[in-house]
């Protein structure tokens, strides 16, 4: 018991003897102590205030008409035993103190008469004994209580843990999405510019993202070659339309010194976003060339990044077949066969193997999916292909989870437009 739950709940003393002066005088003597005192005549008097409410210690006088201290200290640990018991006697009384002793099993015995510092000091010590008594019974108890919590919530923290890594990995898993969804939409701004140049960073993205998974790059490094595709000509967002779709192998000299700048342009334009330092890196150095004839540093072979030797091969591997590398447009066979033209020289030899790999493999199993009217989506659905615009231009991404705002605004974006539009759901 602390000292606040002393002050606020004060010890009651219960004092039974058959003389008023002995009561009186140990009413005096406990008074100043803030003891609450009762007082009985008689050891069924006493008995009776025990029944009707609690006693945290007894003094009872050994001499008592009717039933003596030692009758009555008797009855008082069979039926309160918590209840602290002091005997009062004289010196004469030495054998009934001894069967008071044996049978009400009392705390200490006080003989006649009593100096009052024993007598404080005996109830102080004996009132602390029995207050450290209930708090180590309740520090037990509450020992007891949290060790069988501890138990269940040992028994019960792998299956918490799991679910709970389970809530962060699709956590993660959503923002990771949303992230590769806003790139995407990102790096279509220029796209948006002209037809001929739809598609062609997710095209480019998607290739090198393959190559690198056949080359063994870790997850990030996969990753981040996927997102630098995306961005990969994010610098030229300040080209001439004229300038944006002419064939590099057509450009004049002026051209060139401006075409040139677009990997340094890119990688100012990132340059704020400290997650993106290593995809930034790639966009720098994506026009290099193995034999080190490349722009912008001139690196050579394996110095140049593994992710931006990659991607030189994606782009040119796409822009050959879309005619923003040469005058003609190539099938990807004869892209393929154009940039073996150059093994060793523009292009990591490795590299082309991977190339070659990816892009001639049989196609894996089309996810189960079904086309749906705009007007026939619901919460919950989601997209198996990327959602665009007309021209192609991309407005969601693969795996994008459709809200019911989400289908307002496509359907919206239909009415717009005023063309019937369609998206490919997993079914």
């Amino acid at each position: 018991m602390s000292e606040q739950d002393s002050a606020e709940t004060p010890s009651t003393v219960l004092c039974v003897d058959d003389e008023p002066n002995i009561l009186s005088a140990l009413r005096r003597l406990f008074r100043p102590c803030g003891y609450r005192v009762l007082v009985a005549e008689s050891g069924a008097q006493g008995l009776e205030i025990l029944r009707s409410e609690p006693v945290d210690l007894v003094i009872s006088d050994m001499r008592m008409p009717h039933m003596d201290g030692a009758q009555f200290l008797k009855a008082v640990k069979q039926e309160w035993p918590e209840t602290v018991r002091i005997l009062l006697t004289g010196y004469a009384d030495i054998g009934s103190t001894i069967e008071a002793i044996n049978q009400g099993e009392i705390y200490r015995y006080i003989t006649k008469p009593w100096t009052d510092g024993d007598m404080l000091v005996t109830v102080r010590q004996a009132l602390d004994g029995k207050a450290l008594k209930r708090e180590k019974e309740r520090l037990e108890a509450l020992t007891l209580e949290q060790n069988e919590a501890l138990r269940e919530l040992n028994e019960s923290l792998e299956s918490k843990v799991q679910a709970r890594t389970a809530d962060l990995q699709k956590a993660n898993e959503k923002v990771k999405q949303s992230f590769l969804t806003a790139v995407k939409i990102f790096s279509t701004l220029m796209e948006m510019r002209h037809p001929i140049l739809a598609g062609h960073s997710r095209r480019v993205a998607a290739v090198a993202r393959s190559m690198a998974i056949h080359m063994g790059m870790n997850n990030m490094g996969v990753q981040n070659v996927f997102v630098a595709g995306m961005l990969h000509d994010i610098g030229k967002i300040g080209f001439t339309d004229a300038l944006l779709t002419r064939p590099v192998r057509t450009m004049s000299p002026e051209d060139l010194l401006v075409y040139r700048k677009h990997p340094l342009d890119g990688e100012n334009a990132l340059m704020a976003l400290e997650e993106l330092a290593p995809v930034t890196k790639l966009v720098r150095h994506h026009h290099e060339r193995f034999d080190g004839q490349g722009f912008p540093d001139g690196l050579q072979g394996r110095d140049i990044p593994l992710g931006a030797r990659l991607l030189a091969v994606a782009n040119d591997y796409d822009s050959l077949q879309i005619g923003t590398f040469s005058a003609l447009r190539f099938t990807p066979e004869e892209a393929r066969e154009a940039l073996e033209k150059d093994r060793g020289k523009r292009y990591d030899p490795q590299v082309l193997d991977a190339l070659v790999v990816v892009t001639t493999a049989p196609p894996k199993p089309a996810v189960r999916q079904r086309e749906c009217r705009l007007s026939e989506l619901e919460p919950g659905m989601v997209l198996a292909k990327e959602f665009t615009r007309v021209g192609g231009v991309l407005l969601l991404g693969v795996d994008q989870v459709l809200s019911a705002k989400l289908i307002e605004r496509m359907q919206a974006y239909e009415a717009a437009e005023g063309v019937e539009m369609t998206a490919f759901v997993k079914d």
